[in-house]
């Protein structure tokens, strides 16, 4: 086992950090007994840890936050740009027995699989380059939330062990988000699937795998298959804020009532369902009324404008 930074390099590192009173070494020689009580098997750790070091960047990330934040109108351009459209709707086509076969069984319309996997990783090419159990291991001693990072840590732990993915092959994202739809080691372990009958579930390189988990996880968490997302609205001037958000729900005939318009000003569409109204950006900008797959999406990233950009690709995939 190799430990890049000992704890007294630590903290002349990082003045800050609330780590664990022991070293990293022994930290992680903790981590393992935990995890044997917990069933992982002794091979397992050994080649889990076998290059386990601390990763000052991972730190660095946890600690950062975005200096501006874009709008609505400046976000969505950027995310759902012409040629990400065009590469969506290729995608689309080029997978399309599988996405319609995997789309049935779990009630999703294939559109938002493909968007999922478009506004994650830019269909896979995107999935991050740390090797996750030293990062998930580095977040952990680093102690701001190591409750959360043990916790996924042990759940990376469970996968390997289950055979889905060799330690070394193991990388995503500074958090520990994994595989082409960037599944947090815990999702994985409660929605992915194995999509191709292999008998493992490998989000990094089987694609039946990545649809299907994906696909599970939207159904999983109330995805509607009869029903969209929601639509871009006009709402009245003057309307009370109170009336705004996803705890506000309304039939679409209450807010025609109210004065909710469709984008273009006509009436809204005489269906029994209900709806929320939300503007992201906090009445500067865009309106809409979703439904209850935008909660889904919502479930997968508790961010409106992640949502918008799913919700915007899976529209653009089947436009004219």
């Amino acid at each position: 086992m190799k430990c890049l930074l000992a704890a007294i390099g630590l903290s002349l590192a990082l003045p800050a950090l609330a780590q664990s009173p022991l070293s990293f070494e022994q930290y992680v020689q903790s981590l393992q007994q935990e995890a044997l009580a917990q069933g992982i098997r002794p091979q397992t750790l050994t080649a889990s840890f076998a290059d386990v070091h601390f990763i000052e960047r991972a730190v660095k990330h946890d600690r950062s936050q975005p200096e501006h934040k874009l709008t609505l109108d400046e976000y969505l351009p950027k995310a759902v740009p012409a040629w990400k459209i065009k590469q969506a709707k290729g995608l689309y086509r080029q997978h399309q027995a599988l996405l319609t076969r995997i789309g049935a069984q779990y009630g999703v319309a294939p559109r938002f699989i493909v968007a999922l996997w478009g506004i994650e990783t830019n269909f896979g090419k995107l999935t991050g380059g740390f090797p996750l159990i030293s990062s998930l291991t580095t977040l952990a001693y680093e102690g701001r939330r190591e409750a959360f990072f043990k916790q996924q840590l042990f759940a990376a732990l469970q996968i390997i062990d289950e055979g889905h993915i060799p330690a070394e092959q193991m990388i995503g994202s500074w958090a520990g988000a994994m595989g082409q739809v960037q599944f947090m080691p815990t999702s994985f372990l409660s929605y992915a699937q194995d999509g191709d009958g292999d008998g493992r579930k490998d989000l990094w390189h089987s694609q039946a795998d990545v649809f299907a988990s994906a696909a599970n996880y939207l159904h999983q968490v109330g995805w509607q298959a009869n029903q969209t997302w929601g639509r871009a609205v006009q709402p009245p001037k003057g309307l009370d804020p109170a009336l705004l958000g996803l705890e506000q729900q309304r039939s679409l005939a209450q807010w025609q009532a109210l004065g909710v318009r469709n984008a273009w000003g006509g009436p809204l569409p005489k269906a029994d369902m209900h709806a929320s109204l939300i503007q992201p950006d906090d009445g500067a900008g865009r309106s809409y009324l979703v439904y209850d797959n935008y909660r889904a999406l919502m479930h997968w990233n508790r961010s409106h404008y992640f949502a918008l950009a799913v919700s915007t690709l899976a529209d653009a995939i089947v436009a004219p």
